[in-house]
C-alpha cells in the first residue's frame, strides 16, 4: 500500500474490470456506505477511502493550509486514482464529494467514466436568484456552536441532519463518526465546506453527472439539483427521492440503493438530459418557506447548544 493510501485508508475490494469509487461528506467516513457496498463487490472493484480530517485518519496529516479549499481533497482524489493504477471509473460522491468529483473531474476528465452526485450542493450560502438554504448568520451562528461545545453541537446536529430521533440507528452511527472528528479540524473543514462556492465552473464539468436528491433535505434544498441540472457543462439527469434526511444512503437505503444501482447503470447523452419526476412534481413556494423555518429552527438550536 502506497502512502496516499494507507494516510486516507483506502480499501479495495470486489472483482471485475470496472471501478466504483465511493467517496463520504462531512462527518462522516467510509463506513456510511456500508449498506451499499455488499451489492456492488461482485461486478466492481469498489474503492473506499476517508477524507483527510474525518475522525478516522491520522489528524497529524491535516494540513489546515491545503484544506482550507476543496481543491486540497480533490487532489488527494486524483493523488489516490493515480496510486492505485486507475484509468477510468465511476464516481459516487456524497455531499461535499461530489463537489470535490467535479474539480477533479474538470482537471482528468479522462478518469471518471460518470458523476453520481448525492445531496450535493454548489453554494449553501442564499444569493441574488440562487437559494442555497442558508444566510451567512445561519453560518456564524452554526461556527460558534461549534467552536463552543462540539459535543453538544453533534448530538443536536446529528438528528436533524439524518431527519430522525437520537434512537435511530443513523442517527446514532451519524452521531459517532460526527463526534469522532476533531473540534478544532471539523470547524475548519465545516468552513471550507458551508463558504465554498462551486458555481462559477460548472460549465466546466464535461463528463455525465447523476444527481441524486432527497425530497426533504436539511442542508440541500431540493431546488439546488435542479440548479445543477441547469448549469452542468455536460449531459446531466436529476432524480429526487421520496426520502428525508442529508445521508440517505444511512437513513433510507432500501429506497437509495435501488436508485444507486439503476444510475449506475444507466448511461445518459447529451441529448437526453432530463428529470425524474417520478417521486418530486410540484415544489412550490410553501416548500420553499417550509425549508426557511427548518433552517432558522437548525440555527437556533445550534445557538442555544
Amino acid at each position: 500500500m502506497g502512502i496516499v493510501e494507507e494516510a486516507h485508508n483506502v480499501k479495495v475490494l470486489g472483482k471485475g474490470n470496472r471501478y466504483i469509487v465511493l467517496a463520504h461528506g462531512f462527518g462522516t467516513d467510509q463506513s456510511v456506505w456500508k449498506h451499499f457496498v455488499p451489492n456492488i463487490v461482485d461486478d466492481f472493484r469498489v474503492v473506499l477511502y476517508d477524507n483527510m480530517g474525518a475522525g478516522t485518519t491520522n489528524p497529524e496529516y491535516f494540513d489546515s493550509e491545503r484544506y482550507s479549499s476543496l481543491e486540497g481533497y480533490a487532489y488527494d482524489l486524483l493523488a489516490i486514482l493515480e496510486e492505485i493504477g486507475i484509468d477510468s471509473c465511476i464516481f459516487v460522491g456524497h455531499s461535499v464529494s461530489a463537489m470535490i468529483g467535479v474539480i477533479a473531474s474538470i482537471s482528468r476528465p479522462d478518469l471518471f467514466h460518470k458523476l453520481i452526485m448525492v445531496s450535493s450542493s454548489p453554494r449553501y450560502l442564499n444569493d441574488v436568484n440562487y437559494f442555497g438554504g442558508f444566510e451567512q448568520e445561519d453560518l456564524n451562528q452554526l461556527f460558534k456552536a461549534i467552536a463552543d461545545n462540539y459535543k453538544a453541537w453533534c448530538f443536536g446536529f446529528a438528528p436533524l441532519a439524518v431527519g430522525g430521533d437520537m434512537d435511530s440507528v443513523a442517527v446514532q452511527e451519524f452521531s459517532r463518526t460526527l463526534f469522532n472528528m476533531r473540534p478544532d479540524i471539523a470547524l475548519i473543514v465545516s468552513r471550507t465546506i458551508f463558504q465554498s462556492d462551486m458555481r462559477q465552473i460548472l460549465n466546466l464539468v464535461t463528463v455525465p453527472c447523476h444527481i441524486i436528491q432527497a425530497e426533504k433535505d436539511m442542508a440541500v434544498p431540493v431546488m439546488v439539483s435542479e440548479y445543477l441540472h441547469q448549469h452542468l457543462g455536460g449531459p446531466s439527469i436529476v432524480e429526487v427521492m421520496a426520502t428525508d434526511g442529508h445521508l440517505p444512503q444511512l437513513s433510507s437505503p432500501d429506497i437509495v440503493i435501488p436508485v444507486l444501482l439503476k444510475h449506475i447503470q444507466l448511461n445518459i447523452e447529451s441529448t437526453s438530459c432530463q428529470r425524474n419526476y417520478n417521486t418530486f412534481q410540484n415544489q412550490d413556494a410553501s416548500s420553499t418557506k417550509a425549508t426557511n423555518a427548518e433552517t432558522s429552527s437548525l440555527m437556533k438550536m445550534e445557538a442555544d447548544l
